[in-house]
């Protein structure tokens, strides 16, 4: 070997026979293909979570509507808007709670958790008969329920890194999805003795609770996937700290960077000693400028792993800029139902149950094919930053053409419709892809249960406002459907597209920042 020079230590990772994050780890190393499996557990674990959070939407105006209490027609809108905000409240107090349980004690138990409590209180909620138990219902369903933060977690863990991607889109892809068959469910099955008569007599048990079906028909997948679930591997170290597994390599990659500096010193310092020269002096300063700076570098990890999520600007700036978009979509989710199947007197489109059913069902069709085999390819040629701002720049024309669809009837309002919901799901679930890359891109994984479920309290806080000042701004509007300035329905569009341009904003700098990848 000649002289000044030395041999890379190896570095292999060290697993613990007992810790399932590091039999997870170890099966990531040996594979590099994508489990069918592990993405199962995914499209599951988020369908449960989401399901319930959107099949009210084509029949909670009726829902409302039968349980008297609105003084007029269009007061019923406000009152729905109180329903699906109960959800999001209770799930923002909660959210961060179960984040860090699942940092604590795994993600896998607080999925199942969550997908129990989906079971039980979705089950209740079928069963409301006044406005009271419905909120409340709603409101328990959404704080007892904590299963998408870890599982999201869960979705950038459980693949390599060069599938990190893929695993966020198809947890993107399930969530849109459930967002979508969630009220076609809803629109199908919902008042089953007016639409099937000859399946469900009348003065039977479904007459008596005609919102039931949709939610025992979810309550019964939720309860075959908690089942599924209890084989879900779990990703989360068990040995003395949560990230041990991972942090052990990154302490022998430094030893091992200490112990090449101080071979490179001692090098550089026979080098001196045999050449007696005047250059002598500069090599052994710049050699300890070298050791320096090596010792700064290691600290700099230090501080870096121990900082927390609150003082992570990468992660808090995508973290603000996503409850933007979700407050602007869930207020759309609602308004759009509602809107829908309000009259056409109202400045509505008079649809039925079934019509706003089929025309989301369609929507979440176009959501997997998208985000399956398009998203991930198209988020790698362009970046998650510059897609979400292309997206949220596209939605704006398109969402503000709404209103006009009121001027077409029979099959070209019915194409016009399902091309734009087509179109507006897609923009929307891309946003929310992107965004999720950079947040855990943004954390380690002994902090990204913590992370995900801040992610939830805030996203929940945000979706809290959207149905009752959606329901509420509708129902404005359709009071003033002869106004000169912006009638009906186009005041309602704005006010959505304010929001979107908000977040729009947001996404450029100096607002956003995004974590730069550090070396290895």
């Amino acid at each position: 070997m000649e002289e000044g020079t030395f041999e890379q230590p190896s570095l292999e990772k060290h697993y613990y026979g007992n810790c399932p994050g590091c039999k997870v780890d170890q099966a990531k190393e040996l594979r590099k293909d994508v489990s069918i499996r592990n993405l199962s557990y995914i499209w599951m674990a988020v369908l449960c979570g989401t399901l319930p959070v959107a099949s009210l939407f084509p029949f909670v105006y009726f829902m409302v509507k039968d349980f008297n209490i609105a003084k007029t027609e269009a007061d019923i809108s406000t009152y729905a808007g109180y329903v699906g905000s109960s959800f999001m409240l209770g799930r923002a107090l909660t959210s961060i709670f179960w984040g860090m349980l699942s940092d604590r004690y795994g993600r896998k138990p607080v999925i199942i958790s969550g997908i129990i409590t989906v079971v039980i209180f979705n089950t209740l909620f079928g069963l409301s008969t006044n406005l009271w138990m419905a909120i409340s219902m709603r409101f328990l369903l959404g704080s007892l329920n904590g299963l998408l933060g870890p599982i999201k977690a869960y979705a950038a863990e459980i693949f390599r890194e060069e599938k990190q991607a893929l695993g966020l889109s198809n947890f993107v892809a399930a969530w849109g999805v459930g967002l979508v068959i969630g009220p076609a469910l809803g629109g199908y099955l919902a008042q089953p003795v007016l639409k099937y008569p000859h399946m469900f007599p009348k003065d039977s048990f479904w007459d008596r609770f005609p919102y039931f079906l949709p939610c025992f028909i979810i309550s019964a997948f939720a309860f075959a996937s908690g089942i599924a679930c209890i084989w879900l591997p779990e990703t989360l170290h068990n040995h003395k700290s949560s990230s041990e597994s991972t942090n052990s390599v990154e302490a022998l990659e430094m030893e091992s960077n200490e112990t090449n500096n101080d071979k490179m010193i001692s090098a550089s310092l026979q080098e001196t000693l045999h050449n007696h020269n005047g250059g002598s002096i500069e090599s052994t300063i710049n050699v300890k400028a070298l050791e320096i700076g090596s010792n700064e570098a290691n600290k700099d990890k230090t501080i870096q792993k121990d900082k927390s999520i609150f003082q992570n600007w990468p992660l808090m700036s995508s973290i603000i800029v996503y409850c933007v978009f979700s407050l602007h979509d869930v207020a759309y989710q609602e308004v759009f139902s509602l809107w829908a199947l309000s009259p056409r007197r109202l400045g509505g489109l008079s649809f039925t149950t079934n019509v706003v059913g089929y025309v989301l069902a369609i929507s979440g069709i176009a959501i997997i094919i998208f985000q399956l085999a398009l998203y991930p390819s198209v988020q790698k040629a362009f970046g998650p930053v510059n897609l979400a701002r292309f997206a949220g720049v596209l939605s704006i024309p398109l969402l503000q053409s709404y209103p006009f669809m009121t001027k077409l009837s029979g099959f070209t309002l019915h194409l016009v419709i399902i091309i734009a919901s087509i179109l507006k799901n897609i923009l929307t679930e891309s946003i929310a892809t992107s965004l999720f890359l950079l947040q855990n891109r943004a954390v380690e994984q002994h902090q990204r249960g913590a992370a995900n479920g801040f992610v939830m309290t805030c996203m929940s806080a945000f979706k809290t406002v959207g149905p009752a000042s959606g329901g509420a701004i509708l129902t404005w509007s359709e009071k003033h459907i002869h106004s000169f300035f912006l009638p009906g329905t186009h005041i309602v569009f704005l006010a959505l597209n304010v929001v979107e341009g908000l977040g729009v904003l947001l996404m450029f700098k100096p607002f956003l920042s995004v974590k730069k990848k550090t070396p290895s």
